[in-house]
């Protein structure tokens, strides 16, 4: 998202998978290692959600158990408070301000935004309250929202130039919804993750409202999206000291 050009996508690309698979890898491990280790034993009852937290006190002395105890604690915070920000700062610029008020003022969208913060606060703290829930499910649960909303969404962006508004809009509101729908069921194949049916219904929406679009892309959506592959209109590629930085596209 901070590159200054296309040329240095491939360097990034290979430097952002590296780091996911190395700390993914280390994540899974650790929390097989843990529970090999200390389940039934240290473990009992506690779930496999406090492992990592359990395998600490049973393996550091209190004073070292203690600084990583807490750095678990500051990351979460940290993450918290940056998602809760971010939320609040979407629903005051994205909803209030575009669809409520357009000619809100800065006082009034800063109030907007506090209360969207006290709001949001509330209801993760009630989620939170429900001895039902756990975190890997909330998890589970958030991410196939996300992945069926937005992740076909974003893979035809990238690859298929005849993707239209209506056909992104409606991909992103049928995945949601199918995730939301689904979760509800249960028996047979409602047990599937409802990442799966959510991606594939978004999917092909998105094709048949693309299709079905008598206007199409515009002619400058077609040549940006030629110009962010690497592509002209006649197929040739673009040679590096031709190619022109993300943010001066528009100039």
């Amino acid at each position: 998202m901070t590159l200054c050009t296309p040329i240095v996508i491939k360097q990034a690309r290979l430097i952002a998978m590296v780091w996911v698979i190395i700390s993914l890898f280390f994540a899974v491990v650790g929390g097989i290692i843990g529970r090999a280790y200390l389940y039934p034993e240290f473990l009992g009852d506690a779930g496999s959600e406090t492992i990592f937290m359990v395998m600490i006190n049973n393996t550091f002395t209190p004073v070292i158990a203690g600084v990583l105890l807490a750095a678990i604690l500051a990351a979460i915070m940290s993450t918290a408070d940056s998602q809760l920000l971010v939320a609040a700062s979407a629903f005051t610029e994205d909803i209030y301000r575009i669809i409520v008020k357009r000619d809100a003022g800065e006082k009034e969208l800063v109030w907007m935004g506090r209360f969207a913060v006290i709001a949001i606060s509330t209801i993760a703290y009630l989620i939170a309250r429900d001895p039902n829930n756990s975190v890997m499910g909330l998890v589970s649960y958030a991410w196939a929202g996300f992945g069926a909303a937005f992740g076909p969404v974003i893979l035809f962006s990238l690859f298929w130039r005849k993707t239209t508004r209506n056909g992104a809009l409606g991909g992103m509101i049928v995945g949601g919804l199918v995730v939301i729908v689904w979760k509800q069921l249960s028996g047979g194949i409602f047990d599937m993750y409802e990442i799966v049916p959510g991606f594939f219904l978004s999917c092909i929406t998105i094709y048949l409202l693309s299709i079905l679009d008598k206007e199409g892309p515009t002619e400058e959506i077609l040549k940006e999206f030629d110009r962010v592959n690497h592509i002209n209109l006649h197929g040739k590629a673009i040679h590096k000291e031709d190619m022109v930085p993300l943010e001066t596209s528009n100039e």
